[in-house]
């Protein structure tokens, strides 16, 4: 019985001893885009949070279209609502 008593004490103090991991901190795009976004309306009815610039650009049929681009949903250009 004091046996199990001291390996269990054993094994108790080696997991309590353990330092603690590192808080991990996002890294990359989403840290630098962290700053600075805004939310814009989009063309398909939602609400979307972009970081870069709006941009009007030219459509198939020569109508011009505002984008959001750099949008935290992962898309590159999303079409706004004017």
């Amino acid at each position: 019985m004091t046996m199990k008593v001291l390996t269990l004490t054993l094994l108790l103090s080696l997991t309590a001893a353990k330092p603690a991991q590192p808080v991990r901190h996002l890294s990359g795009q989403l840290e630098q885009h962290s700053k600075g976004g805004r939310w814009y309306f989009a063309a398909s009815g939602h609400a979307v949070y972009c970081y870069g610039p709006v941009m009007t650009l030219t459509q198939a049929n020569g109508d011009l279209q505002k984008v959001a681009t750099f949008c935290r949903d992962g898309k590159t250009v999303v079409p706004l609502k004017d």
